[in-house]
């Protein structure tokens, strides 16, 4: 099942064959290089990330990286790719993923494929997108403060295929009232960028005024990104969404994702309304979601200062917890066609939504069995459910879908 656009369908193509891009390929390995070398054979590679980063690449050319490789510093991806004729940061060899520690990776160019490296123990930000139709596949970032960071400037990005693994250090985290943050899978300050197919687990930190912290996705000020088909496990939220006064944060959509958790503490989604500080955050949409957060100190959703349909729209989810449900004040979210589980609610229940078991096969596979109330639940979906052109259905669901994002 596919919810993507023509535009976002091409975000996703794999990166263009070598053979067909006819740029040149430089290869590079911290063990055996020497910067001396010509760098265009896997027999005279280069050694450093300076090298790399001094170099003076083109439209079709490719970054080779020694697997097994290591390296302490910044590499720097600022050249300038072509829809049709990307730039590319690879692997080549056996063993596992190259490794970069220190400043890690900035892609500040446009039209990159990187895929094959590994960020961890970064400063800030594993993998920090700053330019222009990038797409991360198969990376992996871990010991972060973000694994990865799509900066206010970073637009029409794609980060998919991807594990962000234990991204769990705090950039702020004092005494001062409610201002505590870090510990983020990805961190979404652009706009138009999609997240999709990640497995994206331990976004948790200890926090001075939140007690835990962290977030699988986190957005702020950024508008119309899709977060689509993650599988999220252990994080503190697997969203949380905020805008500066001035700023916004519209239209993001999150759909068929899984998340999952066997921590004390934990939410699916917080947004907020035009009474809090980091409020309104206008236009969320989350459809076809599966959850399960057992432990008491848990929430669904969090709709709160103000909330409103125009805030946020619910559509075809299974939420099981072990604390509250949904919490929505104001006027209240635009919910429906969804399968609720908790101890408690502070939400209207929208159309066919009910309250029963879901009948997931296991605390950790949240497929349905036979017999879940889930299982045809769900109200038919038109393209505008998912962003209207931002994200539209390419395989149309049944008029009647199964909620959660898994179809029986």
């Amino acid at each position: 099942m596919r919810l993507l656009s023509v535009a976002v369908m091409a975000a996703l193509l794999p990166a263009v064959p070598l053979q067909q891009r006819a740029g040149t390929t430089y290869y590079v390995d911290s063990r055996a290089g020497d910067d001396g070398a010509a760098g265009t054979s896997a027999t005279a590679p280069w050694k450093t990330l300076d090298k790399v980063n001094a170099a003076d690449l083109k439209p079709g050319d490719a970054i080779s990286f020694k697997r097994g490789s290591s390296w302490d510093g910044q590499l720097k991806l600022s050249a300038k790719g072509t829809a049709s004729r990307p730039i590319v940061a690879q692997a080549y060899g056996n063993g596992s993923l190259a490794k970069i520690t220190g400043e890690c990776v900035l892609v500040d160019g446009s039209h990159w494929r990187v895929s094959g490296l590994r960020a961890t123990g970064c400063r800030w930000a594993g993998f920090e997108v700053a330019g222009d139709g990038n797409v991360l596949s198969g990376v992996q970032a871990d010991k972060n403060v973000a694994g990865v960071w799509v900066t206010p400037t970073g637009r029409r990005n794609t980060i998919r295929d991807s594990r962000l693994t234990g991204n769990n250090k705090m950039s702020v985290n004092d005494d001062t009232p409610d201002n505590d943050s870090g510990a983020f899978g990805v961190l979404l300050n652009g706009d138009d960028n999609v997240v999709i197919g990640n497995t994206i687990t331990g976004s948790y930190a200890a926090s001075h005024d939140y007690v835990t912290d962290g977030a699988a996705v986190e957005v702020y000020n950024g508008d119309r990104n899709l977060v689509l088909r993650n599988v999220a496990r252990n994080n503190e939220t697997f969203t949380e969404l905020g805008a500066q006064k001035g700023r916004t944060a519209t239209g993001n959509v999150f759909a068929f994702n899984v998340v999952t958790s066997t921590r004390k503490r934990g939410s699916f989604l917080v947004t907020r309304g035009p009474g809090h500080i980091v409020g309104p955050v206008k236009g969320t949409v989350a459809v076809q979601n599966s959850v399960y957060l057992p432990a008491r100190d848990t929430i669904g959703w969090s709709c709160g200062d103000g909330c409103s349909p125009s805030i946020l729209k619910l559509r075809n989810n299974v939420i099981a917890v072990g604390g509250q449900a949904g919490y929505e004040d104001g006027t209240g979210a635009d919910e429906a066609g969804s399968v609720y589980q908790a101890r408690s609610f502070k939400f209207k229940l929208g159309p066919k939504s009910v309250k029963a078991d879901p009948r997931f096969v296991s605390t950790s596979d949240l497929h349905l069995r036979p017999g879940s109330p889930a299982i045809g639940r769900g109200v038919s979906l038109s393209p505008e459910s998912y962003g209207g052109a931002k994200a539209s259905l390419a395989k149309p669901l049944p008029s009647a879908p199964d909620a959660g994002a898994y179809q029986h």
